[in-house]
């Protein structure tokens, strides 16, 4: 393979206050969000940039309670990958066009972890009718809706 060198900029920061999380869009990026009022979801890609330092894993011991012993870094949503981009799809409550503010009642970043990009949420792109799980995962919730009363601390190995 040859080996090129990709240059990525930030669009923005994802923000985490007390009073909930947003996304901070660039100035040079605020016009990009025309149009995406009305769409109930967006899909974000973050640089998980506190774990840009193990890009060097590729498998992991089991992360999960009923995964194998031994899993490869593609099969999971570990933020340490060989390139550490996170996709996430989050809910839209609102849109500030003026300030570039997009609000979400929740996204798994940390407070200053940098946006790649933002995409809608598409059915037609993003829904598979005939899913197909490998029997360890295969019981996590089907919907995002429901994954936020799943006890998913059941599920880590290493749960807090």
């Amino acid at each position: 393979m040859d080996e090129k060198t990709f240059t990525v900029h930030p669009v923005g920061y994802v923000r985490t206050e007390e009073s909930g999380f947003y996304l901070e869009i660039a100035p040079d990026y605020v016009p990009a969000l025309k149009g995406l009022d009305g769409f109930g979801y967006i899909n974000v890609l973050c640089w998980f940039h506190l774990y840009d330092e193990y890009r060097e894993i590729v498998e992991c011991d089991q992360p999960y309670k009923h995964a194998p012993a031994k899993l490869g870094i593609f099969a999971t949503r570990a933020p340490v990958r060989p390139n550490p981009i996170a996709l996430t799809t989050v809910a839209v409550l609102s849109i500030d066009h003026e300030r570039g503010i997009v609000c979400v009642p929740y996204i798994d970043a940390e407070d200053g972890t940098p946006i790649l990009d933002i995409k809608p949420y598409h059915p037609c792109e993003d829904r598979v009718k005939n899913v197909t799980l490998p029997p360890w995962c295969a019981h996590w919730p089907q919907w995002v809706e429901d994954s936020a009363t799943f006890d998913w601390g059941a599920e880590f190995v290493n749960a807090r």
